[in-house]
């Protein structure tokens, strides 16, 4: 039953993505063109998104259970730290670059398109490459080595 509800959830965020435009690179690359042919468009995509999200959080957080009743799991982090700021700069960057972030990555790799096949590798190439480095962090690094925190 959850895996239908996921699909389905899955399902729904996708075709967002393409009606709203999101799962176009050369459109999410004219709304970050801030000097250029700007394309404001996405602002209100993404203000409709947080407004939603606003009061999905706003409804979960006054339960216990999900709809599901299965516990509910809500991030609790609440500071901010360089390997945050680090990895929002990454993301930011790889976004401006490619025009694609993961959820649209996706989209287009399900529409055989050879930029989100080439994204989603780079991005699993990327995880890869983080767990090595959390699983060398953890393990302890070399006296005199410098390690990010």
């Amino acid at each position: 039953m959850n895996i239908l509800f996921a699909f389905i959830a899955g399902l729904v965020f996708g075709l967002g993505l393409i009606v709203s435009g999101m799962a176009n690179p050369a459109k999410v690359l004219g709304f970050l063109d801030l000097a250029g042919a700007w394309d404001p468009s996405l602002a209100l995509v993404m203000a409709g998104a947080i407004g939603i999200g606003l009061v999905g959080f706003a409804f979960a957080r006054r339960r216990t259970l999900t709809l599901l009743n299965l516990p509910m799991q809500l991030p609790d982090a609440d500071h901010i730290d360089r390997r945050l700021v680090g990895g929002n700069l990454l993301f930011g960057i790889g976004w401006g670059l490619a025009g694609i972030c993961p959820g649209p990555g996706l989209v287009l790799l399900g529409a055989g398109v050879v930029k989100g096949w080439l994204f989603v590798l780079a991005m699993i190439a990327g995880m890869a490459l983080f767990e090595f480095i959390e699983q060398f962090r953890q393990r302890g690094a070399a006296p005199g080595a410098s390690v990010l925190r």
